[in-house]
């Protein structure tokens, strides 16, 4: 999705975690907003010294001092301490204020009813690609969210990689399958170099092959558009070695089981968020 840039102020990162970074980088180089007119807060003082050195950002202690004149603030703190955090700045945003949160499973009307009746707040799932600008967000609003404040997330988000707008019953269903997806990635990665090693590949040209395998797999279904599946078909030759390969698989349930794996992962983002 191309997204409008928008015309960002000023914007607060309440966290300086992985994915905090992975965003700032993205508005300072995208030009989403000037550098001097970002901040950073966190307890920890190294990571707001690190921000400061690594991207001319601002850092503070304080989230009530930070958030009082923004208008984009992004909440990147970790799902157990959002409670606290949204007790400390209700009545501290500007009317103006668009609330952005990357916390996974929390809905958009805990951030309403933390924040304030008119609060306007989206709610990102990303994923952790995003920290190579090669991410997948899926976002969803609550109830005050104006088409600006669409593309002002949108365009935050544009800056790591891909952006889908989604309903928010649909976003237990994007956890499991593109939050937790680069988990199932990189299990298939372990697999390849495990049975490499046991073929006795060098290691460090087992994970070469096998890392540039799942890139230009993944490359070739974005640019050719074609389902996975007639892909699949186009490298399976009759009595060939992927043939051979893939029966395993069938003969081990392991599709079956994989989409099993996928479901799991909707169930407990649904029971986290009623938490």
């Amino acid at each position: 999705m191309n997204a409008t840039k928008p015309a960002v102020k000023s914007v607060v990162f309440v966290g300086a975690g992985n994915m905090a970074e992975a965003l700032v980088k993205g508005v300072v180089a995208g030009g989403i907003c000037p550098r001097k007119a970002v901040c950073v807060t966190d307890v920890r003082p190294e990571r707001r010294e690190y921000f400061e050195k690594q991207f001319g950002v601002r850092s503070l202690a304080s989230n009530r001092e930070a958030v009082r004149d923004a208008d984009l603030v992004v909440l990147a703190v970790k799902p157990q301490v959002m409670g606290e955090v949204l007790k400390e700045l209700r009545g501290s945003l500007q009317p103006k204020a668009l609330v952005i949160t990357i916390a996974a499973g929390i809905p958009t009307n805990r951030f309403e009813e933390g924040l304030g009746e008119g609060t306007r707040v989206i709610r990102v799932m990303p994923n952790t690609p995003a920290l190579v600008q090669a991410g997948a967000s899926a976002l969803c609003g609550g109830r005050w969210v104006t088409e600006t404040d669409w593309q002002t997330a949108e365009a935050l988000m544009s800056a790591v990689g891909l952006v889908a707008r989604v309903q928010e019953k649909d976003m237990d269903a994007v956890t499991a399958v593109s939050g937790s997806g680069p988990a199932y990635v990189f299990f298939l990665t372990e697999i390849l170099l495990e049975a490499a090693e046991r073929l006795h590949l060098e290691p460090g040209t087992a994970r070469d092959l096998a890392v540039a395998t799942v890139e230009g797999a993944a490359r070739l279904m974005k640019e050719t558009g074609l389902p996975p599946a007639e892909l699949r078909a186009r490298v399976t030759s009759k009595g060939g070695t992927t043939e051979a390969a893939l029966n395993v698989l069938k003969e081990k349930g392991v599709f079956e089981s994989f989409v099993e794996a996928v479901l799991a992962a909707s169930r407990r983002a649904a029971e986290l968020s009623k938490n």
